[in-house]
């Protein structure tokens, strides 16, 4: 059986009033330095996110995501921040800031399986169980 290792993980938040504070759970960035693990997985409800905002431009929210998860996988595709190391990308996806997209604080937890953590975590943080 594999070691667990440490990891990081915040959730991706979709803010599409920035004035009025409400948000979204779109999505999860898990960080495992060990391993250089890095990982965004996002889902974003369309229905749901115009219940917040019927105006909301999907276009451009959809290309802001997909930037960060290329951002993720590093690489010359992501930009200059792509370029960075993984942790540097870890920290720079994950800086609070006022904007559409926001990540939550920065956790941390224990595990062998990365990509089933970041199924787990989609599960618990972002989708909607049936009722």
């Amino acid at each position: 059986m594999r070691a667990h290792d440490s990891y990081d993980y915040a959730v991706i938040r979709v803010v599409p009033r920035v004035e009025r504070g409400e948000f979204m759970n779109v999505g999860v960035i898990v960080s495992c330095e060990k391993t250089g693990y890095l990982k965004a997985a996002v889902e974003l409800d369309e229905a749901r996110l115009r219940a917040l905002d019927p105006r909301v431009d999907l276009a451009t929210l959809r290309r802001h995501l997909e930037a960060m998860q290329r951002i993720c996988a590093g690489g010359p595709d992501a930009g200059p921040i792509g370029l960075l190391p993984q942790r540097a990308r870890f920290h720079w996806l994950t800086a609070r800031r006022s904007a559409i997209i926001q990540t939550s604080t920065v956790h941390m937890g224990r595990c062998g399986d990365m990509d089933a953590i970041v199924e787990h975590l989609m599960d618990r943080m972002v989708r909607v169980a049936a009722a």
